[in-house]
């Protein structure tokens, strides 16, 4: 088994290697070396380990959601009727499973989940909503919030 890292085990190379990536994954080593300001060699021994060690979870291309038709999201908030390990399993199990579905999250307050779902409009979002996500295991309410405007996205600054 590989000794894992702590945060302060990362130092300003590995950090730098993090921050670049995070932005743009595409880069080659060498390119990556030359951008944080080491050999080859050395930057390649360090992107290993931070893959091995799961600081890095993988790369992927992010895609454009206007060129795609993907402009509509909402956002909706579900209460479940049964909250017990069981409940909560089957719930996260399932909603993975729909892929307009982009984010999940289990949210302390008034209700349990917070969902973001891309869509190509309202009435795509409508059909999700009716036939998948109120569908899902032990969802007593939902509501939904439409965004206007995305102010702030992370996949959006790299576009």
């Amino acid at each position: 088994m590989v000794k894992s890292l702590k945060q302060s085990d990362l130092d300003q190379f590995d950090a730098k290697i993090l921050s670049i990536l995070s932005r743009e994954g595409r880069l080659t080593v060498t390119e990556l070396a030359n951008r944080v300001g080491l050999s080859k060699s050395p930057c390649q021994v360090r992107l290993k380990r931070l893959i091995e060690e799961e600081y890095i979870l993988g790369f992927q291309a992010i895609l454009n959601p206007k060129k795609l038709g993907l402009e509509h999201i909402a956002f909706a908030t579900v209460t479940l009727s049964n909250t017990t390990e069981k409940g909560l399993k089957e719930f996260n199990d399932a909603v993975v499973k729909i892929p307009e579905v982009e984010m999940c999250h289990m949210i302390a307050g008034s209700f349990d989940y917070l969902i973001k779902v891309r869509t190509t409009d309202i009435q795509s979002y409508r059909q999700v909503m009716g036939e998948c996500i109120s569908t899902l295991p032990y969802v007593a309410s939902t509501s939904t919030y439409v965004a206007m405007e995305a102010i702030k996205d992370s996949f959006s600054e790299a576009l």
